[in-house]
């Protein structure tokens, strides 16, 4: 079973798949906004859609919490939000940035 979780002490996102860390997306705080920078998933659960599960469970939470604007600098990121346009009300006009490393 996929499960995400918010790890704040670490500032990322997890996913689980049975207990087992299998992926992160990780983020930087500003005063009004959240940069996701980083995501990844282990090579072994790769193309089983656990990335954009992740995305997506980050993205509503950080919508639920309220308050901060997104900046996608993770180029998967920025793709995920493409691909589902009723998210991109979450990001900032500096969103259109080219991406630092993922």
């Amino acid at each position: 079973m996929i499960e995400v979780t918010h790890n704040e002490a670490a500032a990322r996102y997890e996913v689980r798949d049975d207990g087992e860390l299998v992926g992160l997306a990780d983020y930087l705080l500003t005063d009004d906004t959240i940069v996701l920078h980083h995501t990844e998933v282990d090579r072994a659960h790769q193309g089983k859609g656990i990335a954009g599960d992740l995305v997506k469970a980050a993205l509503d939470d950080i919508r639920a919490t309220g308050g901060r604007r997104v900046v996608p600098r993770c180029s998967y990121v920025r793709a995920w939000i493409a691909r589902h346009p009723e998210y991109a009300d979450l990001t900032t006009a500096a969103s259109s940035t080219p991406p630092d490393s993922d």
